[in-house]
């Protein structure tokens, strides 16, 4: 396996093909935009629906970058703004999964018309292969995340068959 299918390889079991772990389209699959905006009482944490606005804006970030049209960071823009939800509602919520997803499958689609040279790129200088890296890791972290909520709130499956 060549490093660029080894990205891809991470890029799709990321997202949304099982590999070690539940991918991030598993772990939003059927959430309701109450359950997505829920947040428990007696924890400081980011909702799963704060935390697809963050991946969102990563995702969205590095797409910019491959294309060229980016190749700083935002300035005026920290992290913690990059969870803000504007408006919640159902219409909201599948806007925000539609985002993830266009982004998601754009970058991909970028990735695989890439040839080896590509990812040794730098923008500005950080090569385009540990970008990608990057944003797997970062993906499967809040992943993680996002199921631990999803247990908390008891709307995750008690089994679960991946095979």
């Amino acid at each position: 396996m060549n490093k660029m299918e080894l990205l891809l390889h991470g890029w799709d079991s990321c997202y949304d093909r099982e590999d070690w772990y539940p991918p991030l389209k598993d772990a939003l699959n059927g959430l309701t935009w109450e359950q997505a905006a829920w947040k428990p009482r007696t924890a400081r944490v980011n909702t799963i629906w704060e935390t697809v606005q963050h991946l969102i804006f990563y995702k969205m970030r590095l797409y910019l970058r491959l294309t060229g049209e980016e190749s700083e960071y935002p300035e005026g823009i920290s992290n913690d703004d990059t969870f803000g939800v504007p408006v919640q509602d159902e219409a909201a919520w599948q806007e925000a999964l539609q985002r993830l997803d266009t982004v998601h499958q754009a970058i991909r689609a970028l990735l695989e018309d890439m040839d080896k040279k590509d990812f040794e790129r730098r923008i500005p200088t950080t090569p385009i292969g540990l970008w990608v890296n990057s944003l797997i890791l970062h993906d499967a972290y809040h992943t993680g995340q996002i199921i631990q909520l999803r247990k908390m709130q008891k709307s995750w499956p008690a089994k679960r068959s991946f095979e």
